[in-house]
Order: C-alpha cells, then sequence, then structure tokens
C-alpha cells in the first residue's frame, strides 16, 4: 500500500510509470514544480539539482529551469534553485556522490512572507502535507534559507512529514545522491486542499485530524468539551441540581496591534454574563504550540477578530464553534480564508460582522470618507489601499448589546 502510494505521489498524471526525465512544469499560477526520478544529484553550494540520464537516454544538450521552490513563485525574495538535465559529455564528469540515499527528497524555501501562523499554515505546511504526506515520513527536506525558528515551532509537523535530518541546503557542501527529487511545493490555494490533486484525495478535514493525531490530542469522535464533560456525569449517575451549571469554554483571541477588540474589558463581562467560562490568550511568535494546541483543544469556541490567530481552528474538536468577528470591509476576506474551510473540517461557523460604527476608522476619518462611505472603492486600489485602511489602521469597539443575540445563538448551537 506504502509502495502505491508513493507510486501515485510519483506520477501525478497516473499513466503506470515513473517519468524518466526531469519533469518542470510552469503552468501553475502559484507555483512551480521539477520532479527527477533516477540519478538525481544535489549540490547545496550551489543551488543546483543535476539529473544524469541513463546512458541510452542522454543527447547532445539538456533542458535547464530556475525554479522559485516555494509554493508563492511570484515573491521577489525567493532566489531560485537550478534544474538542469545533463547532457551526454557532461554525464561523463558529472560530479560524484558524497552520498547516496534511497529516500526522495524535496527542496524547498523556508522563506517568504512566513512569520504569522496563517501564511506558516497556507504557504509552508499545507504545501509540505499535499506535496509529501504519500511517503508517511519516508522522504527529506533539503531547505533553503532554513529559518531556526520555524523549525523549533513546527518541529512536530517536520518531523513527522519526514523522519530524516533537516539539510540546511545553503550550507551543504556535498554531492547528495537521491532515486527522486523534488523541486518546489504544490500549493492550492490560500489555506487549502483540493482533494481531486492529491494522491489519496486528502481534505482540509484529514489534515486538522492529522494535526490532532501529531499533537496527541484526545480522540476526535468523543465530542466538543461541553458535551463530553455533560455526557460523564451522566454516565456517573451525576445529578444536575442547579448549584453547578456546566459551562461551555470560549477562547478570546486578544490580538495586541491591529483589528485588536478596544473595549476588552466590556467584551469579556458580556461573554461571562452570556454563560461562558472565558480564556482569553494573546498567541506570540514563540507560543509553544504544544501547550496551546491542548488549551485550543479544551474549548468549545475560538471568537476572534479575524486574522491569523485564527488559524489555531486546526486543534478544534469536530463541531467546535469558531466565531470569526469580520471587520469593517472584509467580509469577503473573511469567507474565503477561513469560512469555508471551517466547514470543510466538519467545525461550527459563525460570524458576527461589524458595523461600521463599531470600526474605529468611523471615529479616525469620519462618516464621509471613501474606506467608511464606500469599501469597494478602497478593495478597487488593490491589496495597497485594502490593507492601510481595513487591515493595519482599523480596530473594533465591540457593540456588547448588538452582540448579545450572536451569543444566544452561539449557545444555542452548542446545545443542539
Amino acid at each position: 500500500m506504502k509502495g502505491e502510494l508513493i507510486r501515485q505521489e510519483l506520477n501525478q498524471d497516473g499513466d503506470g510509470s515513473a517519468p524518466r526525465k526531469p519533469i518542470c512544469d510552469l503552468t501553475d499560477p502559484r507555483y512551480d514544480i521539477c520532479e527527477i526520478s533516477g540519478d538525481g544529484r544535489a549540490l547545496g553550494a550551489n543551488r543546483t539539482i543535476l539529473y544524469v540520464p541513463p546512458a541510452e537516454e542522454r543527447g547532445s544538450d539538456g533542458p535547464e529551469w530556475a525554479i522559485k521552490d516555494q509554493s508563492r513563485k511570484y515573491l521577489s525574495d525567493i532566489k531560485e534553485v537550478n534544474v538542469k538535465t545533463l547532457s551526454a559529455a557532461q554525464s561523463l564528469v558529472a560530479p560524484e556522490c558524497t552520498s547516496r540515499h534511497t529516500v526522495p527528497a524535496v527542496v524547498f524555501a523556508m522563506n517568504g512572507i512566513i512569520g504569522n501562523p496563517w501564511h506558516d499554515f497556507s504557504d509552508l505546511l499545507l504545501p509540505l502535507f499535499i506535496t509529501t504526506r504519500a511517503y508517511d515520513g519516508e522522504v527529506q527536506f533539503l531547505v533553503t534559507e532554513l529559518q531556526p525558528w520555524f523549525v523549533d515551532k513546527y518541529r512536530l509537523i517536520l518531523t513527522n512529514l519526514s523522519r530524516y535530518d533537516i539539510v540546511d541546503f545553503n550550507k551543504d557542501i556535498g554531492v547528495r545522491c537521491y532515486p527522486h527529487i523534488i523541486v518546489g511545493l504544490r500549493s492550492h490555494g490560500d489555506l487549502s486542499i483540493d482533494p481531486a490533486r492529491t494522491p489519496q484525495n486528502y481534505t482540509m478535514l484529514d489534515f486538522r485530524l492529522y494535526m490532532r493525531d501529531i499533537f496527541s490530542l484526545p480522540w476526535d469522535g468523543q465530542g466538543i468539551p461541553y458535551k463530553e464533560k455533560a455526557n460523564k456525569k451522566n454516565a456517573t449517575g451525576g445529578i444536575d441540581d442547579g448549584t453547578e451549571k456546566q459551562k461551555p469554554r470560549l477562547m478570546l483571541i486578544n490580538r495586541g496591534w491591529n483589528r485588536k477588540f478596544v473595549n476588552l474589558p466590556e467584551i469579556s463581562a458580556a461573554v461571562q454574563a452570556a454563560g461562558f467560562e472565558l480564556l482569553v490568550v494573546e498567541p506570540l511568535r514563540d507560543t509553544r504550540l504544544e501547550e496551546f494546541s491542548r488549551e485550543v483543544d479544551s474549548c468549545d469556541v475560538l471568537m476572534g477578530a479575524h486574522g491569523a490567530a485564527l488559524t489555531s481552528f486546526f486543534f478544534l474538536r469536530t463541531n467546535a464553534v469558531m466565531l470569526q468577528v469580520v471587520p469593517w470591509g472584509l467580509k469577503r476576506e473573511a469567507m474565503i480564508y477561513f469560512g469555508v474551510h471551517v466547514k470543510e473540517m466538519m467545525l461550527q461557523d459563525i460570524e458576527y460582522s461589524i458595523t461600521v460604527e463599531e470600526s474605529t476608522l468611523y471615529e479616525k476619518y469620519g462618516k464621509d470618507h471613501p474606506a467608511i462611505r464606500d469599501p469597494d472603492s478602497i478593495h478597487k486600489q488593490w491589496w495597497q489601499g485594502a490593507r492601510k485602511y481595513f487591515w493595519e489602521e482599523q480596530d473594533i469597539r465591540l457593540n456588547v448589546s448588538r452582540f448579545a443575540p450572536t451569543l444566544h445563538q452561539l449557545l444555542q448551537t452548542l446545545r443542539e
């Protein structure tokens, strides 16, 4: 079975035979990718991958490509890796192997716009999962622009996808020889997986369950914590006399920068008054995921303003709720970047879209400013305009009276 998975991964077209020459596909709008099957040689010091064809296939010359080895090929700071098929003459003087490996290798860049959880998952971890999960750990990572902080933070994920030492390819001075080399990472879109384009029809649900498994979180089928505790109480013959009412637990993400809640104490009081146990957290880049994943798992609701920290939804249980507070002007983005994926992962999605009066942009610019009066005109300025007003300058003053029905809806959803 495992061999069949690898054969499918090596041959995406499914024609029954692995390609014998390097195939570099530059047609996808997001990423470029090359695959070498046979005698592949990786020269880290030269950022070069060579393919030495069998003698009967060697020609007078060979194609060569320059590949940006990350999931966003249009980023200017991704340096290129050279991929080259050696000609007959070049094959005779090919660099000798200093080490031989029996598993495939994947060459990819650990930089770009990573640095917040959304991009960490969307740009690197999900593409790595898509590209390498079928190998079941039997693959080695050759990393250009290696970031020690990234390796440290996501070590559990990286060491599960590959059982072998990560190679700092920029500093590697040898000639590593592999039976198969992939240069680049496949990506299906922003924080998404297209099952039809993966060898085993992986889905976002598969990825969420995979995250829960490698972080040793409780069995997903036992239910959200709120119902699990109630079921245990009933099973042991506990009687609810009204003195100890079970409360669902809500994690409130407190952003310390833009799109933050400026009236957090008032919001916290409203959440608790509605009948929730409240946990307020402010995830930082050096937050230890092993501990944080357990905190998220213990909650029935993950609440926060649209932003990277909501990527913590990967650690929720089936039927838990993500309550996304949608800032002014970001309704479309809230749905595209999170909303559709919540449902794919068998989580429940509740959104609270703020009014313009709940945005600090209203206080700052007044009712006649285009960002207030006509948000679509700002979006027509592309990313620069939207980033300035809706992403960077906006904070939220939640109207707790208007928000109260959403909390009531949330309680009803958890009890159903």
